[in-house]
């Protein structure tokens, strides 16, 4: 619940939005605006249940499943300047996002990103992130201990192309594996994308995984979903609540997914 007077509430709206978006309200705000910095940033932002880097992770990647620039371009701004994510990391993040919303916006994001770290001028600064990938079928035998390892459960054993070609070959068995990137943030990216995309599956298999291997406690993931509608609207915030409500008692009780 809000405390303090609305007065008190905007100024703390106004302190935040200077710190996540870079940007003070206008003079003459919107109803709009108004809602943005004083329910926004002055109480979303601001509650304590999550920490600061987690909510850039759900915004940007929340932000990122519209395809529009703003606000993503913003927060990707706010967040390089403040170093709570740096360039590399970005970078990382904007592969993992277009495996789970796909490459179309997997590219404006990237180009956002682009843009933003040239206006700062970081791109030139940064070198790649450096590794040796495994032999095809090296890679393969990982994406399958990989998929066991972050689902908590084994792939699906149907020889197709989907699934060898792209989930245990590429999805588990590269991309979750890069070094450039720490699970729990890539847990954020995954839980934003599949909950922006409405598909019920890959909703209850990632959050259900996420409680299990913790990388986010049953509070946090309160947390996420509040953040997450405040981003994509409350419709898809309430299917993701719905996921989190059925798979927690499932992970404390020690039973499968399903």
């Amino acid at each position: 619940m809000a405390e303090g007077s609305p007065a008190e509430r905007r100024a703390t709206g106004e302190s935040w939005m200077a710190d996540i978006i870079d940007a003070r309200p206008p003079e003459r705000p919107t109803l709009l605006e108004e809602s943005i910095r004083d329910f926004g940033c002055g109480e979303i932002w601001a509650r304590p249940g999550l920490d600061r880097r987690s909510r850039r992770w759900i915004a940007i990647s929340a932000a990122a499943t519209t395809g529009l620039a703003d606000p993503l371009e913003d927060y990707v701004r706010s967040a390089l300047k403040s170093g709570d994510i740096t360039l590399p990391e970005l970078r990382e993040g904007v592969l993992h996002f277009a495996v789970y919303s796909g490459w179309p916006l997997g590219r404006v994001f990237d180009r956002i990103v682009t843009r933003v770290a040239d206006q700062l001028g970081l791109e030139a600064q940064t070198a790649p992130i450096a590794h040796d990938w495994p032999e095809p079928k090296e890679r393969f035998d990982h994406g399958v201990a990989e998929y066991t390892r972050i689902m908590t459960f084994p792939p699906p054993g149907l020889p197709a192309a989907f699934y060898d070609a792209g989930i245990k070959n590429f999805v588990f068995g590269e991309m979750w594996h890069r070094p450039g990137l720490d699970q729990r943030a890539r847990r954020w990216i995954t839980l934003s994308c599949v909950g922006a995309s409405d598909t019920p599956y890959p909703i209850a298999t990632h959050v259900y995984a996420t409680l299990k291997l913790g990388d986010a406690d049953v509070a946090e993931m309160y947390e996420f979903v509040l953040q997450f509608a405040f981003e994509v609207g409350w419709p898809k915030g309430s299917v993701m609540m719905g996921a989190v409500e059925h798979m927690a008692p499932r992970v404390e009780q020690c039973l499968p997914w399903m």
